[in-house]
């Protein structure tokens, strides 16, 4: 597992944005664990957060020209990101779309940079793929090109079938996902940590339930 991945299970854990105990997933599984992005609410979490993107949308040396974040989550996201990339030395615009089309001023759905060229999308997870399939149909319908997506994290469970949320949108779009950490970092960190047997015990029996093969 690289640094910035560990460090990220670890600062989403400090934040009690990942939790352990007992949940519900929107699929109706108990989890032993969970994760909500939108935990992340000041600032200073909010920028370490986009630091985190930064680093996994440079470590995985996608091409991209634009980041789009898909209203609401994805707004700060892409705009934070950005931000963050640019003191790493790669400036990049960025532009959101909003739900509602406006019919004054600028008009539209989209506000932010033109979108053009290659579009990094920025999301938190991705659970059914809706999100993203409306995002790569606004893209291309722009005449841009969906290069990837960048989300938080990678739960590798299967959905209705034998694929993954993340491997369905993948096999349908032909677009990389690119996660800050996936469920093998988060066993990798409990396996390390001192204190955290339980979870690990737990988590690892979910992922042989649940998981990808």
């Amino acid at each position: 597992m690289s640094d910035f991945r560990r460090d990220f299970i670890e600062f989403a854990v400090e934040q009690n944005v990942l939790c352990f105990g007992e949940f519900i997933t929107k699929a109706g599984r108990p989890s032993p664990y969970f994760f909500n992005a939108g935990l992340f609410s000041d600032g200073a979490s909010v920028g370490e957060l986009a630091r985190f993107y930064a680093q996994a949308a440079l470590a995985s040396h996608v091409q991209f020209d634009v980041l789009f974040g898909p209203a609401y989550k994805g707004i700060v996201l892409a705009a934070a990101t950005a931000v963050k990339l640019a003191e790493a030395g790669t400036n990049v615009p960025f532009v959101y779309n909003r739900k509602e089309a406006k019919d004054h001023g600028e008009g539209g759905v989209l506000v932010g940079a033109p979108l053009k060229g290659r579009v990094l999308i920025i999301d938190d997870v991705i659970s059914a793929g809706t999100s993203v399939r409306e995002s790569v149909n606004l893209i291309r319908n722009a005449g841009a090109e969906p290069a990837g997506v960048l989300i938080a994290l990678d739960r590798m469970e299967r959905g209705q079938g034998d694929l993954s949320a993340v491997q369905e949108v993948e096999q349908q779009f032909g677009i990389p996902v690119i996660p800050i950490a996936t469920l093998n970092d988060l066993l990798a960190y409990l396996a390390a940590k001192d204190g955290m047997a339980e979870n690990l015990a737990k988590v690892a029996a979910y992922r042989a339930q649940y998981g990808i093969r």
